[in-house]
């Protein structure tokens, strides 16, 4: 399997072309495809990559080390704390030494407006790719697998009714990454996607902006409602999640009176019921269940949880494939 984009960094996929994107795509269907037959793709064979991880991970950390286990290579898991970061070592040292080493690495960095700058400070001095495990900013792997999981189940995407909306969660607060990816993402294919979220809890201007402007080039469309009925209002596919005031309020506090006040903000079976009789329920785990959704939803015949999760792993492969190839 050819490398395509051997050495490209995975930061954005604002920097991918749409073709591109398709051919993640195609290999990701592909190596599903293999997975489910018991083939070998030893195309990573005693390749190396280096996962760093500044917070928790179920998801990326698995999909990314049985990922490249599958293709024949090696992941080296490094909890930051305990790395020459935790000292004040640099993102250009820490990229230099570690590209010298293998022949990948991948890194998430939540932390708001520190995590994509670093993670793009590393790739200037890396001679290998650089893998964004999830940033302040964006999650191109979620996003690659949500897209993937959407095809799936609607092969034909245009003007495809999705809504991502903000729903209530107590856990942590959350990163925008994820809503950010999907609101730049899924206009590229020509969805009709809705963003609904109460006041205070806003996306970037130039992230709107830029969402605006592929649904303009790809025949979608894109808005903004701050009322959750209307947005699940005939949806084919709702993502109701948690993400924290990160643009307006930069503090770090959990809970707090805005967050309480959006109680209401919750996926339920009421809400559920305005969507069209086929939709499709979605969410980049963890949920937290019981705010963010009840139960009878994300375990009910509409959630697609969890092929959505387990084509994390395929993707992950892909883009490894890819981009850290040699054949």
């Amino acid at each position: 399997m050819k490398p395509l984009f051997k050495g490209k960094h995975f930061i954005t996929l604002e920097d991918w072309k749409r073709d591109e994107i398709d051919t993640l795509l195609k290999v990701s269907k592909e190596l599903k495809t293999k997975f489910y037959n018991n083939e070998e793709t030893d195309y990573l064979k005693n390749k190396t990559s280096f996962l760093m991880f500044f917070e928790q991970s179920t998801r990326t950390r698995n999909s990314m080390e049985a990922g490249i286990a599958q293709l024949g290579g090696h992941a080296n898991f490094l909890d930051t704390s305990t790395m020459q970061i935790s000292h004040g070592e640099s993102a250009k040292d820490t990229a230099v030494i570690l590209s010298s080493y293998g022949h990948g690495i991948a890194c998430r960095n939540c932390f708001w407006e520190i995590g994509n700058k670093f993670l793009n400070d590393m790739a200037k001095h890396s001679t290998v790719p650089i893998m964004n495990l999830q940033c302040d900013l964006y999650h191109p792997m979620q996003g690659l697998a949500d897209l993937m999981t959407i095809q799936e189940y609607h092969p034909d995407t245009s003007h495809l009714k999705v809504s991502i909306i903000w729903a209530y969660a107590t856990s942590h607060k959350k990163p925008i990454s994820v809503p950010l990816t999907q609101i730049l993402l899924f206009p590229r294919y020509g969805m009709d996607v809705t963003l609904a979220y109460p006041e205070g809890y806003d996306l970037p201007d130039w992230a709107i902006a830029q969402a605006k402007q592929h649904a303009k080039d790809h025949n979608g469309s894109f808005r903004i409602t701050h009322n959750m009925e209307e947005a699940y209002t005939d949806a084919d596919i709702v993502i109701p999640k948690n993400w924290g005031s990160w643009v307006n309020n930069q503090s770090n506090e959990v809970v707090d009176d805005l967050l309480e006040s959006y109680k209401s903000w919750k996926c339920t079976e009421e809400m559920m019921a305005l969507a069209k009789p086929t939709v499709h329920y979605m969410h980049a785990l963890p949920a937290d269940r019981g705010n963010e959704v009840e139960d009878s939803v994300i375990d009910g015949p509409h959630s697609i949880v969890y092929p959505e999760a387990e084509n994390r792993l395929h993707t992950a492969k892909a883009v490894m494939v890819m981009t850290m190839g040699d054949k």
